[in-house]
This record gives structure tokens, sequence and C-alpha cells, in this order.
């Protein structure tokens, strides 16, 4: 057995469902491998398990992964949360453009550092008149802020860092060891990750859907957040089968409590940068010391060499680095960025952060060495770009009526509807028990004691 390193072939599972979200690259295609990825990785968990005879069958609905790239709740009755804030979006400089990333209030306070402007949209706009992109973007960047220049595909395929991540494997696999998984008698062919621990501190959007999809499957998933931290237009959508806690990581309280967590976890799923976790005193050694039997696997935007190896990013960044955005302004015949219709680096990130980690529970079950994972946005950005996109007339814009569960679900801010799943392997069927839930809704500590 081997670890997962690509995409699966597409005769190696079963799709059914048709139609494609518009745009240049092949953004329903990578849906539906992604999906697929996670079933076979289970597939192969379940088997080396012996919850079932065999492998199971992997079946993607097409139609269903390609709305999960989106958001999978509808409120009912009441309004979700603005995704963007108000300065947030693409901006016209004085050479091109550029995107300013400001849903943080960190983030939002570099910006207007730089450019010295009053916090509103159109002050903010002709400040940038003024700016050079790249000049800027650095700018912004050294002050603690993100942001990103507009580039061609050209121009970042010459860039240090786009030659650096296209160098990066699609998932890498660093530090191998062996593992004794911790015996799960609960587990079973419908429910596989039952009882299985895993210890989320990643935050939007990429981390949360890799950790959603386990809890999908049965996994009991932590999400860890400082006191205060909230994502509003996001967490209705990713906190769904979870339970999140506060915890203060600058406290001696907070770390201890922490280190307890990770001590009992199966699972530890992170995006912080390097150095991040030896800050707070959760070195390599450290970890290992505590946890010698988890599977890591964590992620970061721009890749894991290069000058930008460190640099904050998201998904909307990401396309405007790497010339996706500017290949769909030249595809959509705009004058203007062009993004993708939806955030798939970070679903297609999450999503193989999910296969990676059913990949590495797979190959210890098996008696394998398993490896921490490594992933980032602008590799998947190159594997989007690779991707060969289908011809259809069938466009998928929008989830209707029928695509959602009957069953509602009484979320943390009212009642809604979630999208039908679209993975199943065998006889597990993906079903969240928990709602999704606000942040800091819940105690820090595992909710069972089983060993």
């Amino acid at each position: 057995m081997t670890l997962i390193s690509a995409l699966p072939a597409s005769d190696s599972y079963l799709t059914t469902g048709s139609g494609s979200r518009p745009s240049l690259y092949a953004v329903s295609e990578l849906a539906t491998a992604s999906f697929a990825a996670v079933g076979q990785e289970l597939a192969r968990l379940i088997a080396a398990l012996n919850l079932a005879p065999s492998a199971p069958e992997v079946s993607v609905d097409h139609r269903m992964a390609s709305l999960w790239y989106g958001f999978s709740f509808k409120a009912d009755g009441w309004e979700m949360p603005s995704l963007w804030d108000a300065i947030a979006g693409d901006y016209q400089a004085a050479d091109g453009w550029i995107r300013l990333h400001t849903n943080l209030p960190r983030h939002r306070a570099a910006a207007f550092k730089v450019l010295g402007a009053k916090p509103d949209r159109e002050a903010v706009s002709q400040a940038l008149k003024t700016w050079a992109i790249s000049d800027l973007e650095t700018a912004i960047v050294a002050e603690g802020g993100v942001a990103a220049a507009m580039r061609s595909r050209s121009d970042w395929l010459d860039h240090p860092q786009g030659r650096a991540a296209s160098r990066d494997p699609l998932i890498g696999w660093t530090n191998p060891r062996q593992i004794t998984l911790r015996d799960r008698q609960q587990a079973t062919a419908e429910r596989p990750l039952s009882g299985l621990r895993v210890l989320d501190l990643t935050r939007v959007l990429a981390g949360p859907v890799s950790t959603r999809t386990l809890a999908g499957f049965g996994a009991e998933v932590l999400r860890v957040d400082p006191p205060g931290w909230d994502e509003p237009g996001v967490i209705p959508d990713i906190s769904l089968g979870k339970r999140c806690t506060y915890l203060d990581l600058k406290s001696p309280a907070g770390i201890e409590q922490l280190q307890s967590l990770l001590a009992q976890a199966d699972v530890f799923v992170h995006g912080y940068r390097p150095g991040a976790l030896d800050a707070l005193g959760l070195t390599q050694a450290k970890r290992d010391e505590l946890a010698p039997n988890r599977v890591e696997v964590t992620l970061n935007a721009y890749g894991w060499q290069g000058p930008w190896a460190s640099r904050r990013g998201f998904d909307s960044l990401v396309q405007m680095s790497s010339g996706i955005a500017d290949a769909g302004r030249v595809w959509a015949k705009s004058d203007q960025p062009t993004p993708l219709p939806v955030q798939a680096l970070d679903h297609a990130t999450g999503y193989l952060m999910a296969a990676a980690i059913l990949s590495a529970l797979a190959e210890a079950a098996s008696g394998g060495s398993v490896m921490q994972a490594r992933l980032s946005l602008a590799r998947t950005a190159e594997l989007l770009a690779s991707l060969a996109k289908s011809e259809t007339s069938e466009d998928i814009t929008q989830a209707m009526p029928a695509d959602f569960s009957d069953t509602p679900e009484n979320s943390g801010w009212g009642k809604g509807h979630r999208l039908k799943p679209a993975l199943s392997v065998g006889k597990a069927n993906m079903d969240w028990p928990l709602p999704a839930s606000k942040l800091g809704s819940s105690q820090p500590n595992w909710p069972t004691s089983k060993s």
C-alpha cells in the first residue's frame, strides 16, 4: 500500500449526475475527483480495519460535489452573514489590479495604515490609484496584512514562488514513523470513523472543510479557536458536525489544556506557519512526545519552499497571484479580474487533506510507515490548471430545492437545510448528527474518555 499522492483515475469510481460550474477551469471535474480521493482512501481504511470483506465501491454525485464547493447550508427565515467585509475586494491601482483581504481586523488595519486612507471603500479606491501593484502588495505584506497583485499565468510561472510551488508535490509527506492506532470498537462499515478524535486548529477554509468531511463519516472533531474569534460568513457552513471551543493559547493554562487534548487525539490538523507551533511550545519533538501515534496534516497558502513559503494568504489571493483570475478575465472577455465561481482551491485542498488523513490511517492499519502530510493552495492551483474540462451544455450555478435534504438542521443561528451528500463508500453515507454550532459553544475536552 502507498500513501496518496495524486487524484484517482476517473474509471476507478462510480460517477452519477452531470453539469459543470461555468469557468475556464475544470472546477466541477476537480470537485468530483477530490471527493473520489476521499472515498477511495476511506474504502482502503474500511478494508484495512476489516470492517468489510474488501474495499467497498466509491460513488460520487458530480452535481452535488460541484455544489458542495460552494455553500452547503441554506438558512430558513434568516440571513447568513456576508462572506466579505465592506473593504475587501479587487481594486485598480496605477498599473493593474490588486486584491485586498480585510476580513480580519489586523489585516484591515495594515491596509489602512499603508494607504493612509479612511475606512471607506471610495477612499481606499482613490488612495490605491497612486500605487504600483507590486509596491503596494509588498508594503501591505510587510505591515502584516494580506494582498495580492493580479499576475498572468506566465508571470506566475516565471516568478520564484510560482516556480517553487509548481515543484512541490501535491501532497508532501515528511517524517516517516510507525504508529499504533487506538482501538475504536465502535467503528463500523456504516460509520468507519466513529470514535476517531480529530483536533482541529484550522480556520477559513480548507482545513475546516477537511475536518467537516471526517465528521461526516463519524469522527469526533474538536475545533479550537482563541477567545472571541469568529468567522461569521463561513462558520454556519463549516462547523457542521463539530464541537467548537475557545482556548487562550497565550496563557499557561490554555497551553496545558491544548497539550492534554493533543495527547488524546488520533489526528491533528493545523494551518500554522513555520515556527508558530514552536512558539507555543509544540515543537516537533514535543508533539511526538505527547502524541506519538497521531496522524498530522497541515496546509499553507503559497507552498512549502520559495520566498513566499511563510506568506499569509487565502484562496481569493492565490487566484490573483497564480494567474487564475487573469486567465478568467481573458476567457470572460472582461476588463476586471474574473475569479473562479467558487473558492475551489480551498475546497479541493480541504478534501485532499481529508484524503491524506484517511490514507495515513489506512497505511498505519496495514502496518506501514506513516508520515505527516502538507498541502498548499498554490499547489492545488497548479493541479486545477492541469485538468481537462469536460464539454457540457448544463451549467451548475446554484443549488435547487431538490438538492437539499428534507430534514431541517437546527443550527446555532437558526433553522435551515443542508445539501444532500455527494459521496458514499459502500454502506457509509455522509451524515452529521451534530448541527453547525457557534465558535466557543463547547467545553475544551473530548466527549468520551475511552482509550
